[in-house]
């Protein structure tokens, strides 16, 4: 039975641990799910209803293409509602990016232009997506991997925008940063300390990797999480303190223990110290 306890750090729910993590008691934790993998029910819907019986979610979509030069598809967004109405999550989150784009599809996160018809066009589809969904959504900042023309905006100051002009909320990306900065050349420190603290509903960490030849992070997903982006947390967390955190693990899959080490390492984080006074 899930208890009242604020979110500490959490794990993305992968079915290879369900059974542990139905069973794990740890303080504060809470498990985050892809809601496109849980929106035609079956086996996983199950086991997502009873791990929301006995747990904390968090949906984090990848499917909605906020970004694209349309609006959200609308059968999308009832069968997302239906879902957040079935398991109630706690929080629910999408990415600043786009994967659809005049009726084609492709399978990936896309950059875009931070242009002014950018801002337009992603502000009308955020509104339409709270509206639809009943609730906000926080809008995760991306990762990038070459520069790109034509933009009106500064990243933090377009994501800042959006916030004000819909209500969103936002996701901080902790790795996503990281890898960001080493690829485009800019101070990962420097875009914590602007980061607009109060709109920060939830964070994320994540291990990276090179490409072949060792010069371009890739925000894979695949690896623990990096020394560098760990002190990057632990500055961003002494500013703005405490904030819901997921440690991210899509690929080369470790034993569920070793996954709640590194929660372990989030949750001392945000644990304040004792006072021996």
């Amino acid at each position: 039975m899930k208890c009242n306890r604020p979110l500490g750090a959490g794990l993305g729910l992968k079915a290879e641990h369900y059974a542990q993590a139905l069973a794990c008691d740890a303080v504060g934790l809470w498990f985050e799910v892809h809601p496109e993998n849980y929106m035609v029910g079956g086996p996983r819907l199950a086991w997502l209803e009873r791990m929301a019986e006995c747990h904390p979610l968090s949906l984090h979509g990848v499917a909605l293409s906020l970004a694209a030069d349309r609006e959200p598809d609308s059968a999308h967004l009832q069968r997302l509602r239906a879902l957040i109405e079935r398991v109630q999550p706690v929080l629910v989150s999408e990415h600043l990016a786009w994967s659809s784009w005049r009726g084609q599809y492709h399978p990936d996160l896309l950059p875009f232009p931070r242009s002014n018809q950018a801002l337009r066009r992603i502000t009308d589809n955020i509104q339409r997506t709270q509206e639809a969904l009943g609730r906000c959504i926080a809008i995760e900042n991306p990762s990038h991997y070459l520069q790109l023309d034509g933009h009106d905006w500064d990243e933090i100051e377009f994501l800042g925008e959006l916030t004000r002009r819909t209500g969103c909320r936002l996701l901080l990306d902790v790795n996503n940063v990281h890898v960001s900065a080493h690829n485009l050349g800019f101070s990962a420190t420097d875009y914590l300390d602007r980061f607009p603290a109060a709109a920060i509903s939830e964070v994320h960490l994540a291990g990276h990797s090179h490409d072949d030849q060792g010069a371009l992070l890739i925000d894979s997903h695949d690896s623990a999480i990096a020394e560098p982006v760990w002190a990057l947390y632990r500055h961003l967390i002494a500013r703005v303190g405490p904030r819901p955190t997921l440690i991210e693990r899509d690929g080369n899959l470790p034993a569920f223990t070793d996954l709640l080490a590194e929660r372990a390492i989030a949750q001392v984080t945000l644990e304040p110290p004792e006072d021996l006074s």
